[in-house]
């Protein structure tokens, strides 16, 4: 293997867990494993959220590339093969050891492991088999792992990695094929959706597999994710989102993660950023891509060709609100869990205490805050027994400013005249 054995493990953990914080496509496991005799972990579905970075936070996720050494030249990459960097690369054995380690510490729940393209992608992805091959049968390592498959590897390199790791994800790099061929034209739409297309459908066969024989072993249990970066090409809000859109709908993706564009190379064919990365237009896209998975929206009823891009002062939902009054004030005492998600102040799970409590007793707002309904929100647009909360009307300016009033409805990138990092394990990110 062409990997430096001149560095210690913790310069290399150095360089590689920074190289790593610019993939933000992992997230909560979402599979349960218990512990087994003789092994060490286990895995919870709602208990890995969380990162380990390089400044030494203990943050349960041990994110890292395996290595940073790449053969391609993606004009958006820090790791291209003409930046200027120091590289590293990790053995698996030393993945194994680090993962192992910080798991005896307490420090992780599970590992995340993406890389670079070293020698080839079929070389890359034997390397990283070996390495979960080595954490699941040599150290019995039972804990969550999320590992990044690479387009242009053996399918059967892909598959067998696959019955290893809980989660996959391939990263879509850019919105649009065009995009993607300007700024990194060694890659392809075709050769990343391959093997997304594969690892969808060896979720069905073994899912079908597995409700037969039950012992038979699980393939990629948590589902697949990807990742766009958002700003570094001149995609509308509209393209993003129609993108994700069909990525849910055609490949059953369990996440679409939006990466605000960070011009850390300065390449010519690249967006000067003057305000910053787009992290407001990111927040904005994760906002609606809530509404897409959770709130049984479209893209089409939030943005159009006309209207391509979100409103940077009111969140996805309160502006399709806005722009469809004919749909309220709706009644939330009559009205269906489809209609009560699409209120502004009403989330999912305020929606479902609503559907579940008005079966005893007849609602009324003091009921509604009780249940968890933002109503400096809501207030505008529901009655409870026909009536609304305070003498008000149904007309765009008048409710706008009103929502505009209340502080926490302003994002507070622009309330300070600044930005900062979103975070992206926030679920309560629609109301």
């Amino acid at each position: 293997m062409k990997i430096q054995q001149t560095m210690s493990l913790m310069e290399k953990l150095s360089i590689l867990t920074d190289a790593a914080k610019y993939d933000v496509a992992c997230t909560s496991s979402g599979v349960d494993r218990k512990g087994i005799s003789g092994g060490m972990g286990n895995s919870v579905a709602s208990g890995i959220c969380h990162t380990f970075s390089a400044d030494g936070r203990c943050i349960s996720l041990l994110k890292i590339l395996f290595t940073n050494e790449c053969i391609f030249n993606c004009a958006y990459c820090l790791n291209n093969c003409n930046s200027d960097v120091p590289r590293a690369s990790f053995t698996p054995g030393e993945v194994c050891e680090l993962t192992m380690e910080f798991y005896r510490r307490n420090y992780i729940e599970g590992l995340f492991l993406s890389s670079g393209i070293l020698v080839s992608p079929n070389y890359t992805m034997e390397l990283i088999y070996q390495t979960l091959y080595q954490l699941r049968h040599t150290h019995h390592f039972n804990g969550y792992i999320h590992v990044k498959a690479i387009p242009g590897a053996d399918p059967l390199l892909v598959e067998k990695t696959g019955f290893l790791a809980d989660r996959m994800s391939i990263n879509l790099e850019l919105p649009t094929a065009d995009s993607l061929k300007k700024l990194a034209p060694y890659k392809s739409r075709a050769t990343i959706l391959k093997p997304m297309r594969q690892i969808q459908n060896s979720i069905t066969e073994n899912k079908n597999e597995v409700a037969l024989y039950r012992s038979a072993p699980r393939f990629v249990p948590a589902g697949q994710s990807t990742q766009m970066i958002i700003g570094a090409t001149p995609e509308s809000d509209y393209q993003i989102m129609r993108v994700a859109e069909s990525l849910y709908q055609n490949f059953d993706l369990k996440r679409v993660f939006y990466s605000a564009f960070v011009n850390v190379n300065h390449h010519s064919l690249l967006p000067t950023l003057p305000g910053g990365p787009p992290l407001l237009r990111e927040h904005r896209l994760y906002q609606a891509d809530w509404l897409l998975r959770y709130y049984d929206f479209t893209v089409d009823e939030l943005l159009s060709e006309s209207r391509p891009d979100f409103n940077i002062y009111l969140d996805p939902k309160c502006d399709w609100a806005l722009r469809h009054l004919e749909c309220f004030p709706v009644e939330v005492n009559r009205a269906d869990y489809r209609t009560l998600l699409r209120v502004p102040g009403i989330g999912a799970k305020s929606a479902q205490r609503i559907v579940k409590a008005r079966r005893m007793n007849t609602l009324d707002f003091s009921d509604l805050k009780k249940i968890g309904v933002v109503l400096k929100r809501a207030l505008y647009f529901i009655t409870c027994s026909g009536r609304m909360m305070y003498r008000t009307k149904l007309d765009e300016d008048y409710i706008c400013q009103n929502l505009l009033s209340d502080k926490t409805q302003i994002p507070k990138e622009l309330r300070n005249a600044g930005y900062q990092q979103l975070s992206l394990f926030d679920t309560g990110m629609i109301l």
